[in-house]
């Protein structure tokens, strides 16, 4: 994937196609794009989850498990270069993958960088095939507005075989599971 303009919709949110070769990209976030995360990106990434991972509104990340997983993420570069927000498409089997991780610099929240994320790692989950996507979540609006449906957990035994048993919140995990069909 290379930097990809944000714009378009997605069941109200925004979508993500790609500017025409050699030209700059459009988009009604000016400078904003989206592109697949490099290692260069990694303490970036650990800056803006900070907060989150502080708040409990995502789990904490090494720096060793974003370097292992880099491939996994795509991150909204600001006007300077800058990340302003990331997510990423952790996939389990042939039918199923986890949008995870999913984050925005708070200066640039509400401006459509979330569902233009959204959009692209929905994207990448339909082109390589899969059946669903969930997302485990303490802001369930967030995705129930563009389509997802409330889930149990217990429905995604990959899921909970490799990373809630090994949660430090696996005894007290208050977050929501959510499903979209592709």
């Amino acid at each position: 994937m290379s930097a990809l303009p944000i714009f378009g919709t997605l069941h109200g949110g925004p979508q993500l196609s790609e500017a025409p070769a050699g030209t700059a990209p459009r988009s009604p976030l000016p400078g904003v794009a989206l592109r697949v995360a490099v290692l260069a990106d990694v303490p970036q990434l650990e800056a803006l989850m900070a907060p989150y991972v502080q708040t409990g509104d995502l789990l904490p990340r090494s720096n060793y498990d974003l370097c292992r997983h880099i491939k996994e993420y795509v991150v909204a570069e600001g006007p300077a270069g800058e990340v302003i927000g990331c997510g990423s498409l952790k996939v389990y089997s042939r039918d199923l993958a986890e949008l995870a991780a999913l984050a925005v610099r708070e200066d640039w929240q509400r401006a459509g960088v979330g569902g233009a994320l959204l959009a692209a790692l929905i994207a990448e989950a339909r082109a390589h095939g899969l059946a669903e996507v969930l997302a485990l979540t303490r802001k369930p609006a967030f995705f129930l507005k563009v389509g997802f449906a409330p889930a149990e957990r217990e429905h995604f035994p990959l899921k909970v075989w490799a990373d809630c048993n090994r949660c430090p919140r696996q005894t007290c995990c208050d977050e929501v599971a959510v499903v979209l069909r592709l």
